[in-house]
């Protein structure tokens, strides 16, 4: 999964450098040469048969086929191993990217209710899987790891929509013999991976047979590269491969001839499904060759006084953009709402909703899949380019309405989760009281005899602990002695990396008798976690840096390991969770809400 963040985003700095290039190239004094390249024909011919198509359809037709053959992988993959397997964590941003299809549809539907120009209404449904994360790395930190995952599970579903837009609606005429052929490749395909053969030339011939027979057939062949691509097999690694290739290793290592070498090579791809081998192979690729290219050969829209002030005053435009930025923001979290107020959907980590707003304002972002479908929908020049001027705009409002929402508004909102069923039998099964009584090993603050006690399960980099921090200071300055506050480690290292590192940090600080300057420290710096922030950190409440950082703060994993083991014995599942004189506390984690229940303690 970071493997795929980090070449989407790396690629979107070369996608833009290309969509610039054409921009510039189509509105210079050689404008006239960029048409004219793009509608140079390249032919292939074999015998009797020939293959002939422009520049620009071998790139939309044939590389984007590519393009869509990675995508197709990666649902399967998520489908198969990944976020979508886990139905509960799926359903958030399956129904977010459906509201986010069918909300832009409906405004470009206003705006063009009858033909010929609603044949574009599958134009702003797109998001840009490339450029909404390169957003996110220029949002960096502000941007929780788990939104990432959320805005990636709602991309593979969106393109699967976009894939079935594209075989349905803008399929115009189909040879049934073509069609038929390439139906049964595709069974061929779908037979060797039911009995697990994987020969990577023969899906090679058998997949570009498929795509010529689909481009024959008048369906477009890009649908044929999503199927290709799920098809491709994915599994999870076998104990028992990733054992032989360890014992194959070792007898190369005390044998390095060429047998021994081969032998190896084979069982490290045995252990390795296809599907994750081709992915790391292709997905560079396509991220910075084909779709960059695909930008250059599309992006070159005329933009001067004529067609700026028709796009002003043009249905596809006001459509295309309102689409892009209401229609997905709305259609997002409308859909997120749906699934959460349901019950049966939950997000990974702790996402408010100023978090979620700022990811679906981004998932106006619509350029790759928005052009490839003006393509397809528009034969007319004019209302291609008041599409593509639309796209441009749309996409530029959504990056910018995103950016702010992120700069003002990222930790704004009530937690994005479900509803508790009182009484539930989720509820029912988790202990109510501390299990582990507070004693002199806890980190507190406040007098042993105080009347209320609060014990904390938190996470250095958990939005809403930081959040709860502030609160529990003002609470400790409004009850005084009456009040004590006892904090133990919980970190949710499957959505926040740094912060078991963090919590070990706290721990080498209370060497030094820092524990609370340093807790002060990682909640005023959040999203400053990684090990030379650590040491900054430490040296200004006065420990030494190299103290809190690698083997020196590996020591304390037991520590942070028994806070951990008494949270899970208490029923902890996320954090903050709170203790209220040993009793878990289930309301609203606000300012009043606690105060109120301090003081009916109080009395």
């Amino acid at each position: 999964m970071r493997a795929f963040l980090r070449t989407e985003s790396g690629g979107t700095v070369v996608l833009l450098a290309a969509m610039l290039i054409a921009l510039v190239w189509a509105n210079s004094p050689f404008g006239n040469t960029y048409e004219a390249l793009w509608q140079t024909t390249l032919a292939l011919r074999l015998g009797g048969f020939e293959f002939d198509l422009n520049l620009r359809h071998w790139v939309n037709d044939g590389l984007m086929a590519m393009f869509f053959f990675v995508i197709g992988m990666e649902v399967s993959r998520e489908f198969s191993i990944g976020e979508m397997r886990d139905k509960r964590r799926a359903l958030p941003p399956a129904l977010a990217a459906v509201g986010g299809l069918i909300f832009p549809i409906g405004l470009y539907l206003v705006f063009n209710p009858a033909n010929p120009t609603a044949v574009g209404w599958g134009i702003p449904m797109a998001t840009d899987t490339a450029f909404v994360l390169g957003v996110l790395v220029v949002v960096g930190p502000r941007c929780p790891d788990p939104l990432r995952v959320f805005l990636l599970t709602l991309s593979v579903v969106d393109d699967v929509g976009a894939i079935a837009v594209i075989a349905l609606a803008y399929t115009r005429h189909i040879d049934w013999t073509a069609a038929g052929i390439a139906l049964c490749l595709l069974i061929v395909l779908l037979l060797l991976r039911r009995v697990g053969e994987w020969r990577s030339p023969v899906y090679v011939l058998l997949g570009l047979a498929t795509w010529g027979a689909a481009a024959e057939s008048g369906i477009h062949p890009t649908v044929i590269g999503l199927t290709l691509g799920v098809l491709v097999q994915v599994y999870e690694p076998h104990e028992s491969h990733v054992l032989r290739m360890g014992e194959l290793t070792q007898m190369f290592l005390r044998e390095p001839t060429p047998e021994r070498g081969r032998e190896a090579v084979l069982g490290v791809r045995a252990a390795v499904p296809p599907n994750e081998r081709l992915q790391l192979l292709l997905h560079p690729w396509t991220s910075y060759l084909i779709v960059p290219l695909f930008a250059l050969a599309n992006a070159g829209v005329p933009i001067n006084a004529e067609t700026l002030s028709r796009a002003v005053f043009s249905p596809v435009t006001h459509g295309v953009v309102l689409g892009l930025v209401v229609g997905k923001f709305v259609g997002v979290c409308t859909g997120t709402w749906v699934a959460l107020r349901s019950g049966f959907g939950a997000l990974p980590g702790n996402l408010v909703w100023g978090q979620l707003a700022g990811g679906a304002a981004l998932a106006g972002i619509g350029f790759t899949v928005s052009l490839f479908i003006t393509e397809l929908a528009f034969e007319r020049q004019v209302w291609s380019g008041d599409a593509k001027i639309g796209i441009l705009v749309g996409s530029l409002i959504a990056a910018t309405l995103g950016r702010l929402i992120f700069a003002f508004a990222w930790n704004k909102g009530a937690a994005c989760e479900p509803p508790l069923a009182e009484g539930g039998a989720e509820e029912e099964d988790r202990p109510a009281v501390l299990t582990e009584p507070v004693t002199g090993r806890d980190h507190f603050i406040g007098p042993g005899a105080a009347r209320v006690t609060v014990v904390e399960y938190g996470d250095y980099e958990c939005v809403n602990c930081g959040r709860l921090h502030l609160i529990v200071q003002r609470l400790q300055e409004r009850f005084g002695d009456d009040f004590r506050f006892v904090f133990r480690h919980f970190p949710l290292d499957e959505v926040h990396p740094r912060a078991v590192a963090a919590a070990l940090a706290s721990e080498a600080a209370d060497e030094y008798a820092r524990f609370w300057e340093m807790h002060e420290e990682l909640f005023a710096h959040q999203r400053e976690l990684d090990d030379r922030s650590l040491a900054r950190h430490a040296e200004r409440v006065g420990v030494p840096g190299d103290a809190v950082v690698g083997a020196r703060s590996r020591v304390h994993l037991p520590r942070v390991a028994a806070d951990i083991a008494s949270g899970r014995a208490s029923g902890v599942r996320g954090t903050p969770t709170l203790f209220i004189n040993g009793k878990r506390y289930s309301g609203p984690l606000a300012e009043a809400s606690l105060a109120a229940r301090v003081e009916d303690l109080l009395g």
